[in-house]
């Protein structure tokens, strides 16, 4: 019999949780780079690859708050532990897939284990750190950032070196090491009582299905639309609005957007981040690989200027909100973001890589101000006890914006991937930044917590 430590020390627990944890923005950044070689492997346009980032991103999303509520039913150990074994599967089917199809349902079972660490692990984080939680769950975030920074380093070395299925084998050490400290470190905790009519299975099917028929509308315009998608996913919309609204504990909780403006502002400021960073963040390497002949290896080299920096920031940009609040730094970052997306157009085939450099450095400060920034801003408009479900909001216009920006790349890139192609996804960036620093200046400069409502 298998026994859990008593009283696991607080590192040894944060460094079991961030080893799972860092799984989910691992695998979502990698892919940025094996999306070239992924399109060749299986003879692919840039429209059809794009589904591995937005069924990846589409099932995260689904999958959070259902996994969060099964964790207080079964217990997050179990969750967790069984996170592990769906990504340890999914991570060995991958390399054999034989078709595309194949490998978009392991990416999507690679999503649905990963997203089942997060609320589980800072489950456990919570009810067993009491002292320094909060340098707990920073360090938690640090994996992550990290994780999701060097994602795209990793995978270009790994394919370079090994080929694309190296990106799904090189997830089992840090499986199997999680998994091993899991069951003796984490807390085997009661479970709670089981209720599934507490998960909103009726809610996310309908978000989920109109997600999916609007996305096949969009990638289909060029090519012969799918008119049959959009009025599936105009209905879908329609009933989730209606059957959400009358739900107790609802997806997506709408009358608490519709009584709160400015959360609701916070949120499609952040759809807005989210949808022009992984623009970029997934466009870039098609360009320098497809456009400037840039190796896998040397393309995640040079995405590390983007990702990397904003690592950097982010430390600096906490010092700043403690000292100025949320306003500043998101202005900053709203102005980078603009003028990181202007300067993009700057580019042309002959562009010397040094300026494109200095550019992917603009849009990484940018992140490192926005990220953090935002997470402070949501909590300006939320009561205490209304934490939880914000922030599970929060992720989803995460979600939101990264699905929204794979749709906007397999759209504009579906024909040909060239510069003049490029500078539409910019301009379309440049009108996504204008937002984001319009509701960043529309932000009060001293915002005050709301006063919890009554309910009569």
């Amino acid at each position: 019999m298998i026994r859990t430590m008593q009283n696991p020390k607080p590192w040894l627990l944060v460094l079991t949780v961030g080893l799972g944890t860092l799984l989910n923005p691992l695998n979502s950044s990698m892919i940025s780079v094996a999306l070239t070689r992924l399109q060749h492997e299986f003879a692919l346009s840039v429209a059809t690859a794009s589904w591995l980032i937005s069924a990846f991103y589409l099932a995260s999303a689904a999958g959070q708050p259902v996994f969060g509520k099964l964790g207080d039913m079964f217990g997050p150990k179990r969750l967790f532990l069984a996170g592990l074994i769906i990504v340890a599967l999914s991570s060995s089917l991958a390399p054999f897939a034989p078709n595309f199809g194949w490998l978009l349902v392991c990416r999507i079972l690679q999503a649905i284990g990963s997203s089942t660490l997060f609320p589980s692990g800072m489950s456990m984080v919570r009810t067993q750190i009491t002292v320094g939680q909060g340098k707990a769950l920073a360090t938690l975030s640090v994996f992550a950032s990290i994780s999701a920074a060097f994602g795209p380093s990793i995978g270009g070395f790994l394919i370079e070196s090994w080929d694309w299925p190296s990106i799904f084998l090189v997830n089992f050490p840090f499986i199997i090491v999680s998994f091993v400290l899991a069951l003796f470190v984490l807390p085997g905790q009661k479970t709670g009582k089981i209720e599934l009519k507490r998960i909103d299975f009726v809610g996310i099917l309908l978000f989920v299905i109109g997600i999916v028929t609007l996305i096949l509308f969009l990638l289909s315009i060029e090519n012969g639309p799918r008119w049959w998608a959009l009025p599936v996913a105009v209905v879908a919309f329609i009933a989730f609005y209606f059957y959400e609204r009358r739900r107790h504990d609802p997806f997506i909780d709408l009358k608490t957007l519709k009584s709160n403006a400015n959360l609701s502002f916070v949120y499609l400021q952040f759809i807005c981040i989210n949808l022009v960073f992984y623009c970029y963040f997934f466009g870039l390497p098609l360009f320098l690989q497809q456009v400037r002949g840039y190796s896998e290896g040397k393309t995640g080299l040079i995405m590390l200027a983007m990702a990397g920096c904003a690592v950097f920031i982010a430390p600096m940009t906490g010092r700043w909100i403690d000292r100025k609040g949320s306003k500043p730094p998101l202005v900053a970052g709203g102005t980078a973001i603009l003028l990181g997306t202007l300067l993009l157009l700057t580019l042309h085939n002959s562009t010397p890589l040094w300026w494109l450099i200095i550019i992917m450095i603009v849009l990484g400060i940018s992140n490192g101000f926005n990220n953090i920034s935002m997470q402070t801003a949501l909590y300006d408009y939320v009561t205490p006890e209304e934490t939880g479900s914000a922030s599970g909001l929060f992720q989803t216009s995460r979600y939101l914006g990264s699905i929204s920006s794979s749709t906007i790349l397999g759209l504009l890139f579906s024909s040909h991937l060239d510069i003049a192609h490029f500078h539409l996804v910019v301009w379309v960036c440049s009108i996504g930044s204008l937002v984001v620093l319009a509701l960043s200046l529309r932000l009060p400069k001293k915002q005050k917590r709301p006063v919890p409502q009554t309910n009569h």
